[in-house]
């Protein structure tokens, strides 16, 4: 089973999910649930939150369910608290609550911008917090976020998704060598594409929103995939995860070829006829 060493490394099986109501979040609980653990589930709705503590405890699992905003620091600290005091401690922590979104950096509007590193960024500040001194103390535990290889590749068009995700890489690898030596591990998972309604509630232009949209439905890659090889790496304690193979490989050219990279990507997004059209009325 994929999560059988992190069951083996955490027999009391103890894990906080965020954005557990759906998608990679639900797929997440309900591997961990097959081996019984308790899980801490929350989601934004109410609906969603409970379809998934239905789902996890039919697999054998324990959900604690709770429903807020995870960029609202005092709900999310109220929540972890409750958990806490019910579990009597964390072993497993996965940042998983992000949004997805689209469109020109500048025609983005800066409340927009608050909205999505509110959600994105702040919450995996806000749940490692948390989370880091009740682990330090028990002498181990594990820290798991989702990032995106957007993080990496800074695609055009969705800046505010890559700064987001770029920064959710630039924190673990930070809190993995403050917490190493406290017996606490930390992953960062970089994955492609994969089926998931992250798009959902994007706020950026309706024709950007729609491409995003478009590229996720028609991946074959599903949330339980992903999922999957989450927690088998992160059972061997791997630190960098990527999925599929593309995401690595991605990952290698970025970092050899960098200025190229850049160079590349500029010089195909100026050529799509809607931002050659954006160029001529800016200059017109």
């Amino acid at each position: 089973m994929a999560a059988l060493k992190l069951t083996d490394r955490y027999p009391s099986k103890r894990a906080f999910i965020t954005g557990a109501g759906s998608g990679l979040g639900r797929a997440l609980s309900l591997i961990l649930a097959a081996d019984g653990w308790t899980i801490g589930i929350s989601d934004i709705s109410t609906p969603n939150v409970l379809e998934s503590k239905a789902l996890i405890e039919a697999k054998g699992g324990k959900a604690i369910e709770y429903t807020f905003d995870v960029s609202k620091r005092d709900a999310y600290k109220q929540a972890f608290g409750d958990y806490i005091s019910k579990t009597g401690g964390i072993d497993l922590l996965i940042n998983n609550a992000g949004v997805g979104d689209g469109g020109l950096f500048d025609e983005y509007s800066l409340d927009n911008w608050d909205w999505i590193v509110g959600i994105n960024e702040m919450a995996v500040i806000y749940g490692s917090f948390f989370a880091a001194p009740v682990m330090k103390k028990q002498g181990a535990g594990h820290i798991i976020s989702i990032a995106s290889m957007a993080g990496i590749a800074n695609m055009p068009n969705m800046s505010m998704y890559n700064v987001t995700k770029a920064s959710v890489i630039a924190f673990s690898e930070t809190i993995y060598t403050e917490l190493k030596g406290f017996g606490v591990d930390v992953s960062v998972v970089m994955p492609t594409f994969f089926r998931t309604n992250i798009m959902q509630q994007a706020k950026g232009p309706q024709d950007a929103v729609a491409t995003g949209a478009a590229i996720l439905k028609k991946t074959p890659i599903l949330p339980s995939d992903v999922a999957a090889k989450i927690l088998s790496e992160a059972g061997n304690r791997t630190f960098h995860i990527f999925h599929p193979f593309q995401a690595r490989l991605i990952w290698y050219v970025k970092r050899l070829i960098p200025v190229l990279f850049l160079h590349f990507n500029a010089k195909n997004f100026m050529k799509k006829p809607w931002v050659k059209k954006k160029i001529a009325e800016a200059r017109s």
